[in-house]
């Protein structure tokens, strides 16, 4: 009401936006940092390293024939434009990666300020102030967006210092910015359609993966009938920026286009939802609840079991597309001795496609870690959400309920990571003849992975019971993790800085002897930070 004319002010449906950027901001202070400092910086970190892993010219020019010659491994990394030089080399190593994650951050960092807060009822506490309709969801999307584009500025700029040319750099940045815009735009329509936050977050990440497996076909068919399918698949759209590579910066329209577009139809949605649910609304269940349903491990089984299937279905399509393409992985390396050695360093010394195996079930054992975090998390979920109160008010104590949720997290991990292994295996072995051999290696090799995901699990968990305003703080530590592994051979991080990860200390199988001792250490290690974290749940107030 203004008080001079008694007229009434209509409110901006995106009145207290700033509160609730600075609010996210100061909730996010340790993911969002990591994010930012380890994708902004580890693109020009890898191209340090092209000159010593091909120093002439030849190298380059038979490594640049073999990757367009090769479908297979056009799947995992994408078009090779032009590997004669380190930008070229950088956007065909990284590019399609540097979009998978900028991605992951931006679907993460939107479900969470808007369908989470929801879920939580925090939501509503803030919609009883002064805030407008639009205000959460606007706010969510600049985070998200300011800080894919941010991610993207920094690797532009840590390139050009590099040494880079200034438009390969720009262009290598734009491409993973405007990933992240998208992602943005899809994770905005996602919690609109969704009513509850794991649904918007497996919706987002659906279209991800169907993203990647629309761009692998395309690529893997660039020179057929297939290679416009690759422009269906918004991960396609980054490399077709050609970073390095006589760029066509009209590529970048598709994707900005796209998250307008895409961005609007999330906004459109949001007014015809009621708060609090989804324009796909649940079917009311039965007035009495199943037998099924009679223990906290079957209550568990039915929280986890649709986001466990998700990631085994993902894990075993990884696995098939990995032992595709193990036969031909020495024509990444060539003649060059620094990139097996860099490659061993992985993977192994028994053989280069030894190695690949070895590396490739390391990654595996990773991104099962971040779904035992995500198992371990949904804990903090539940007793956020004020659903474990009442649970925890019947006969069911805090360990049966704790147990019956880290069941998952711990066999979880197993399950899908011998999931992965198998496939890897089976696709492998067909292709040498030999599935019995391969499939007992590769498994192998995915089972001395465990202790060092139970770690990151057992920490997770700990950070649960002893820090429970903190648990987003295990989302960088597997982070950090990966991304130790993955790049820190490449970049020929110090050996003190590779040891901060569990997975450092796995031996390399198959390729590498068998050692106990490790596995053992990391087991205990896992074991004292989960029953640290159970003792701690078990003293602490709820809430």
């Amino acid at each position: 009401m203004n008080r001079h004319t008694g007229a009434t002010v209509k409110a901006s449906p995106n009145v207290g936006t700033r509160h609730l950027v600075r609010l996210a901001l100061r909730r996010d202070r340790i993911i969002l940092p990591l994010w930012i400092l380890l994708l902004g910086i580890m693109p020009a970190s890898t191209a340090g390293t092209f000159e010593q892993l091909y120093p002439t010219m030849a190298e380059r020019a038979g490594l640049t024939a073999a990757m367009q010659a090769n479908p297979s491994i056009a799947v995992l990394y994408g078009p090779a434009f032009d590997l004669s030089t380190a930008g070229g080399f950088v956007a065909w190593r990284l590019g399609g990666f540097m979009a998978v994650f900028v991605a992951l951050m931006a679907i993460f960092t939107v479900t969470r300020h808007t369908r989470a807060e929801e879920d939580t009822g925090r939501g509503e506490l803030l919609g009883s102030t002064v805030v407008g309709r639009y205000a959460m969801l606007t706010a969510a999307v600049i985070v998200a967006g300011g800080t894919s584009v941010l991610i993207g500025l920094i690797q532009a700029a840590s390139l050009s210092a590099a040494g880079l040319p200034a438009a390969g750099s720009l262009a290598f940045g734009l491409a993973t910015a405007s990933t992240g815009l998208v992602f943005t735009a899809v994770s905005a329509v996602a919690v609109q359609v969704a009513e509850y936050s794991r649904t918007a977050n497996s919706i987002s990440s659906a279209v991800l993966g169907a993203a990647f497996l629309i761009r692998g076909v395309g690529d893997a068919n660039a020179n057929g009938d297939l290679g416009w399918v690759s422009w269906l698949s918004p991960l396609g759209w980054p490399l077709q920026l050609r970073a390095f590579a006589d760029e066509r910066w009209w590529a970048l329209s598709l994707s900005l286009v796209t998250a307008v577009v895409v961005g609007a139809i999330g906004y459109r949605l949001l007014p015809r939802r009621d708060f609090d649910a989804g324009i796909l609304r649940g079917r009311p269940g039965p007035a009495t609840a199943a037998r099924s349903l009679n223990s906290p491990l079957a209550l568990a089984w039915r929280l986890h079991k649709g986001s466990l299937i998700g990631w085994s279905v993902g894990l075993a399509v990884s696995g098939l597309m990995m032992g595709a393409i193990a036969n031909g992985i020495g024509d990444i390396i060539g003649d060059s001795e620094q990139g097996r050695q860099m490659f061993e360093r992985m993977g192994g010394s028994g053989g280069m496609i030894n190695a690949f195996l070895a590396a490739m079930t390391g990654m595996f054992g990773m991104v099962a870690a971040i779904y035992g975090v995500q198992a371990t998390l949904r804990m903090r979920a539940e007793e956020v959400a004020v659903r474990v109160e009442p649970l925890l008010a019947t006969r069911v104590s805090r360990l049966s309920w704790t147990a019956s949720h880290l069941a998952f997290a711990f066999l979880g991990t197993a399950l899908i990571t011998l999931i992965a292994g198998f496939t890897t295996g089976l696709a492998h072995g067909l292709q040498v003849g030999d599935v019995s051999g391969a499939v007992g290696d590769v498994l192998a090799g995915t089972l001395v992975q465990l202790p060092a995901i139970w770690v990151i699990v057992g920490i997770a968990a700990a950070i649960f019971g002893l820090l429970p305003k903190y648990t987003s703080a295990a989302w960088g530590i597997v982070l950090a993790a990966l991304l130790l592994s993955m790049f820190g051979p490449a970049v020929q991080l110090p050996q003190v800085l590779m040891n901060i990860s569990p997975f450092t200390h796995i031996p390399k199988i198959p390729g590498s002897e068998f050692t106990a001792a490790p596995l053992i250490w990391l087991t205990a290690i896992a074991a004292v930070a989960l029953v640290g974290g159970l003792a701690a749940f078990r003293q602490r107030d709820i809430g």
